[in-house]
């Protein structure tokens, strides 16, 4: 998988400050918030991997269909 975020998402990796030392993840498409990570990755890699994997996700045909 890349690191590049496909056009028109984008990533937010922030620290968290609890648990200290963890990271949390958000993805907006187009500035609208789309997901945000429900749980802490101990490092910013795993976190912006899992929000890659969140924007692949959401960009398939049918992604929204049957989520609340």
């Amino acid at each position: 998988m890349s690191n590049d975020v496909p056009h028109p998402y984008s990533i937010e990796v922030e620290p968290l400050t609890k648990p200290e030392g963890h990271f949390g993840w958000t993805l907006r498409r187009s500035g609208k918030l789309i997901e945000r990570s429900d749980r802490a990755y101990r490092s910013e890699e795993k976190a912006r991997e899992a929000a890659l994997e969140a924007a692949d996700r959401d960009s398939k045909p049918g992604a929204g269909v049957g989520r609340r």
